[in-house]
């Protein structure tokens, strides 16, 4: 996973403050997902992102959009 820090503002995360969204996955997170389970990876994945505590909720909003789509409209 990639450290806690908002992928809207850039602010480090503390404990409590905020989270990961998932979103809609796009045919290459699904590419991805094989891929992790087949050999076994770990990583964050593509189709998520860390949200402080002021853009968390907006972010949820736009978790049925993939990634790309959620973030032109989030930012």
């Amino acid at each position: 996973m990639r450290p806690p820090i908002c992928d809207v503002c850039d602010k480090k995360l503390e404990e409590n403050q905020g989270g990961v969204v998932y979103f809609k996955r796009r045919p290459s997170d699904i590419e991805w997902d094989e891929r992790v389970e087949r050999e076994h990876l770990i990583g964050h994945p593509p189709y998520a992102a860390w949200f402080c505590g002021e853009h968390i909720e907006k972010a949820r909003e736009f978790s049925n959009l993939t990634i790309n789509e959620a973030m032109a409209r989030i930012k």
